[in-house]
């Protein structure tokens, strides 16, 4: 796969101004805070190809959704992620001529991404039409430090001329959505105000009435000293703008600095969004730009301390792995209870609404390993705060008894994802978040959090899956019919494997943890159903095998495999029909091998080859989330090489666009799946019971593997090369590690393991 822009182990570079990639890259150079973020737009005016995309956490417009044929208990809205107001714009005129570098002659370009400062930078030497040569000089950050505040700063350096330069810095809150109806637009202005050198713009949501206001200051100066310009105020509704000219001299370098305050009723919701934007953008000013930067970069340092890995010999699988760590904090840092992770972040418009099952099966994962276990409740908490939604969305669907079925997609707990076969079926979402307790609860032993608010989830979650079974007379069993799987490419097929084993197991799982509370929450009348279908439920399987059948009547599919589809026809979610694809046997992603990797404990190891090597090359990874499980469990089954295939295709899916798609905006989500890749897959760490568990496997490509991790709060350096592995405990606890099957230790506070391989 041809890289998209340059290999290097802390930046993303693109060193040539090319419009065929711009859509990607502007996807690519996004930035965020976890409470807002932006695609990697250019300041200054520019005709060629862009989506615009400035995004706030949380924010949202209800999309109307009804249709023709309507259905009882579809959703009454589809949740769509607002580009919000325009803060970064500067645009410059020099000698009477617009900068657009679409449209004048670029001699140098370089845009460079520094993940280990979370700095955005770009600089430009452009050549005017009477030859005149112009250096820019751009840079951009969202303050890691400051949740509510963005900076963009311009260098402009006339090379070998004099002239005039007019600027105009601006907010603009009259922004569309690329995938509005009818060029609608979702915002109302509220109030504006602009004076010199600074500004506010202040918007609401319709229908949903979330407010934002973005406020500016900025200041000119000459070779570091600042300049006094006289500006015209334009004022307009949605818009405000300083636009000032000055007198610029050959190789003298003048700069404007932009200091912006973003802040909302959603994050905000104790504050005057209008006085809290000013407060912001001026308190910025006054601290000015290094010092901003500085707070900003020291912050990013304390996150790689915690979650960076670094991987000895293999530039391309460094770069991509801190890629996605970089892009996954730039979308939630566990600071806000109200805000999830979008699968898109703050990246792109795709995929209405901010929460999907990705976040439990995916991120959580990520964030109870390389965090404070409170992130990861926060996360849960987030759910166990929609409960009451859940119920209302299963009641919607005829279930009764306080069963609750979780949205697929969902910005407030309400469902808004419009698409039957989703909404209806992809009901294995529920099983998710059963896990996700679970897997916490492994972690950290939070009983207190288990009584208090995780008992209630399973239990819901559990009544709509028992509500969901059916007895069949025909196979002595009870079954689920009418689903979605994972494998979005098989839609109102009857007894999903996956589906129905992590059903049952949620039944198994809210028995056990009723008992481990104590509680009562669970009738004898239920009880009594649930041990019945536990022991009854059907799970398909290839006779005289080990394979478990993805669904009824799967067999009945021409069995081919990805190798035979012709390369023009790739990816096939964007060559061929629906109806194809759904008659067809390829697997969008991890289906029955999402269950495997799962309940691995479950299984034996020829089982799990035996599934792997059956299911695997009928996948086309067309979905993000796919690549990473199939690294794990070919790292399970000693398929190395295999394994380290679909790594790169996982860390690198956007990075080298691999499903043509990344103009759209990033796979966030997914990028937690490439965390786990490298911990669960080529590390081998597992955490049960509180206990540490590693069983390292190394690439052929790499030297060494290095990284941090969290058990039981504490941090746990880990390193390993092919000869030996190295544990440090750093916390203050006690933690036992277990060593392949071989052997265990206790590790005291500030004590390393040695181990030979």
């Amino acid at each position: 796969m041809k890289n998209l822009f340059e290999i290097d182990e802390w930046k993303i570079v693109q060193n040539h101004y090319e419009p065929s990639k711009q859509l990607q890259s502007e996807s690519i150079f996004s930035i965020g805070n976890g409470s807002f973020g932006q695609r990697a737009n250019f300041e200054e005016n520019f005709s060629g190809p862009t989506l615009q995309g400035s995004y706030l956490g949380g924010i949202y417009y209800p999309d109307k959704t009804k249709v023709g044929w309507w259905k009882n208990g579809y959703p009454e809205y589809f949740a769509k992620v607002l580009n919000s107001c325009n803060w970064i714009g500067i645009n410059l005129i020099v000698n009477n001529k617009l900068i657009d570098i679409h449209n004048q002659k670029v001699i140098s370009f370089n845009k460079t991404l520094d993940m280990k400062k979370g700095l955005l930078s770009r600089k430009v030497t452009l050549q005017l039409n009477d030859e005149s040569e112009l250096l820019l000089e751009f840079d951009r950050f969202c303050s890691m430090d400051n949740p509510n505040l963005g900076v963009v700063k311009v260098n402009i350096k006339p090379k070998n001329f004099s002239g005039k330069l007019t600027a105009e810095v601006y907010l603009n809150g009259k922004v569309y959505n690329n995938d509005t109806n009818f060029n609608e637009l979702f915002w109302n202005h509220e109030v504006s105000s602009c004076n010199k050198y600074k500004g506010h713009v202040c918007t609401s949501t319709k229908k949903t009435k979330f407010l934002q206001s973005t406020a500016m200051e900025y200041m000119v100066e000459c070779n570091e000293k600042k300049l006094e310009v006289i500006p015209e105020v334009l004022e307009e509704p949605f818009k405000i703008s300083n636009k000032f000219q000055i007198e610029i001299k050959e190789n003298q370098t003048y700069t404007i600095s932009k200091y912006v305050g973003i802040s909302t009723n959603l994050n905000d919701a104790k504050a005057n969004v209008v006085e809290e934007s000013v407060r912001v953008s001026k308190n910025a000013i006054a601290i000015g730009y290094e010092e901003l930067l500085k707070n900003h970069i020291k912050a990013w340092e304390e996150i790689w301390e915690k979650s960076d890995i670094t991987i000895a010999g293999d530039k391309k699988a460094q770069q991509g792995i801190r890629f996605n760590i970089f892009q996954l904090y730039q979308t939630y840092t566990g600071k806000n209870e109200k805000l999830n992770i979008g699968p898109k972040g703050f990246t792109g418009e795709k995929y209405g609404g901010a929460t999907y099952w990705d976040t439990e099966a995916y991120c959580l994962p990520f964030y109870l390993k390389t965090n404070h276990s409170l992130v990861a409740r926060q996360l849960l908490m987030y759910r166990f705060n929609q409960l009451d939604k859940a119920i209302e969305n299963a009641k919607k669907l005829g279930f009764k008894n306080g069963a609750a079925l979780y949205p697929m997609v969902t910005m407030n707990g309400e469902e808004c994802h419009n698409e039957w076969e989703i909404t209806f079926e992809e009901i294995h979402r529920n099983g998710a978040i059963a896990y996700a307790i679970f897997n916490y609860i492994e972690h950290t032993g939070d009983k207190n959090y288990l009584i208090n608010y995780g008992i209630d989830v399973l239990v819901a979650i559990s009544r709509f899956w028992e509500q969901r079974f059916n007895w069949s007379e025909e196979k002595n069993s009870y079954v689920i019919l009418g689903v979605t799987g994972p494998n979005e490419y098989e839609n109102n097929i009857n007894n999903n494997w996956y589906t129905n084993y992590i059903a049952r197991w949620c039944l198994k799982y809210t028995l056990e943890s009723q008992e481990f509370v104590n509680s009562k929450k669970i009738s004898d009348e239920e009880i009594k159903k649930w041990n019945k279908i536990i022991k009854n439920t059907y799970l398909p399987q290839i006779a005289n095998s080990n394979i478990f059948l993805q669904q009824d009547g799967f067999l009945d599919k021409e069995q081919l495999s990805v190798k035979d589809i012709p390369l023009k026809e790739r990816p096939i979610n964007q060559n061929w029909s629906w109806d194809r694809i759904l008659r067809s046997v390829f697997i969008k992603q991890a289906d029955v091998l999402q269950g495997i990797y799962f309940f691995e404990e479950d299984f034996d190891i020829k089982t799990i080859k035996e599934n792997f090597n059956f299911y695997e090359p009928k996948t086309v990874h067309e979905s993000s989330l796919s690549p990473c499980i199939h690294s794990i469990l070919a790292c399970r089954i000693n398929s190395i090489e295999k394994a380290y295939e679909l790594y790169l295709r996982t860390s690198r899916l956007d990075l080298d666009d691999y499903n043509h798609e990344a103009d759209e905006g990033l796979h966030i989500t997914s990028m937690a799946g490439t965390w786990i890749s490298i911990i669960e897959g080529f590390a081998g760490i597992k955490i049960k019971n509180q206990e540490l568990y590693i069983n390292p496997k190394l690439p052929k490509n790499w030297n060494s593997l290095t990284f941090n991790l969290k058990v039981q709060n504490n941090t746990i350096n880990v390193f390993f090369n092919r000869e030996k592995l190295n544990i440090k405990n750093n916390g203050d606890k006690l933690i036992k590690v277990n060593f392949r099957k071989e052997s265990s230790y206790l590790l005291k506070t500030e004590e390393s393991l040695n181990i030979t391989i």
